[in-house]
């Protein structure tokens, strides 16, 4: 596929610098554009590597002084280049309509038009799913199941019985959704495993990573809430409440009966304690333990988390500890005080 500049501009309402006629053949970071690539630039610390690129024309949302390249100017440059990138991507190849013969599907599945179930899939009975699916080879899906329109389980899954999952869901290749969730009650040395009777439930727009776990609620619902997207190899333990449009980064560990609001971030690696709830719009920083509720908007770092400006002003002091230490000691040679045994 290949557009001219003033084409590309016209789908992302840009303002072309330079030569509008130019054919644009592709899409490419800065690094690694060559000629006949479109790229994009939205923070002035990349000027160099903007005006080292090889790429013909660059989207920025202001103009750069260099000569001889052609931009396209626009308000967000990144949210242009989502555009353009799908635009050059183009629809991919569909599957196959229908129920693959080297799939099973359960005779009392109920199957949506549209939807495709591709070799080795398994569907169990009872189970329900919507049009416009793609179901690839090795998912499973257990019984009683409901998935909605336009999902997509890459392959692998694993969803257990009993799951709702929402439209325009994507799961991707080995994470498992539903499995029992880690409950135990300890009586006489025995640790007598609890009954996982709930579920998991996935609401629309939710997209889950590579070899991520969900667990099912011990009674009720583990739910997920719209829009939130959840990164490769992170654990969502039983009861979780998760709210709306999160943002959950790779390893991160979330433990039983825990609850966020809308907009929430958790960094790579952070874990929440059981039962922990934290408000709308609330930041954990990468390798955080928070072991306490926290309020709308707050910024957590460290181990235990606590609000960012003090664990990061506590880092400071660390990092001077060494200088401070050296200064103690000629202090009390001065003074003939003699250091601790």
């Amino acid at each position: 596929m290949s557009a001219t500049v003033s084409d590309i501009a016209a789908l992302i309402s840009g303002k072309v610098i330079g030569d509008g006629s130019a054919i644009v053949s592709g899409t490419s970071n800065l690094k690694y554009a060559n000629l006949g690539h479109i790229t994009f630039v939205d923070n002035p610390k990349y000027e160099k590597q903007f005006i080292d690129s090889k790429a013909l024309v660059t989207i920025c949302q202001n103009e750069f002084i260099a000569p001889g390249k052609t931009l396209i100017l626009v308000n967000d440059p990144m949210l242009a280049f989502i555009v353009i990138v799908e635009h050059f991507k183009g629809k991919p190849e569909p599957y196959p309509l229908g129920i693959d013969p080297a799939a099973w599907v359960s005779p009392s599945a109920k199957i949506g038009a549209g939807t495709s179930i591709l070799p080795f899939a398994r569907i169990g009975n009872n189970s329900i799913i919507g049009t416009d699916c793609i179901i690839h080879g090795g998912v499973s899906i257990g019984r009683n199941c409901t998935l909605g329109n336009n999902i997509v389980l890459h392959p692998n899954v694993v969803i257990y019985d009993d799951c709702v999952i929402g439209d325009y869901v994507t799961i991707h290749a080995n994470s498992v959704i539903g499995a029992d969730g880690f409950g135990y009650k300890t009586t006489d040395g025995i640790h007598k495993k609890i009954p996982q009777t709930g579920n998991v439930e996935l609401e629309h727009h939710v997209e889950i990573g590579a070899c991520s776990t969900i667990d099912r609620g011990t009674f009720g619902p583990t739910r997920i809430g719209e829009g939130t997207k959840v990164d490769n190899l992170v654990q969502i333990g039983h009861n979780c409440e998760i709210g709306k449009h999160n943002l959950l980064v790779a390893q991160v560990g979330i433990a039983g009966s825990c609850t966020t609001g809308n907009y929430v971030v958790v960094a790579g690696q952070a874990g929440l304690a059981d039962h922990v709830t934290l408000a709308d719009e609330v930041v954990v920083g990468a390798k955080s333990a928070v072991m306490r509720t926290a309020g709308k908007g707050e910024r957590l770092l460290g181990i235990p988390a606590r609000q960012e400006r003090d664990e990061k002003r506590i880092l400071i002091y660390l990092n001077k500890l060494p200088d401070i230490f050296r200064d103690i000691k000629k202090i009390k040679k001065q003074l003939n005080i003699q250091e601790d045994e």
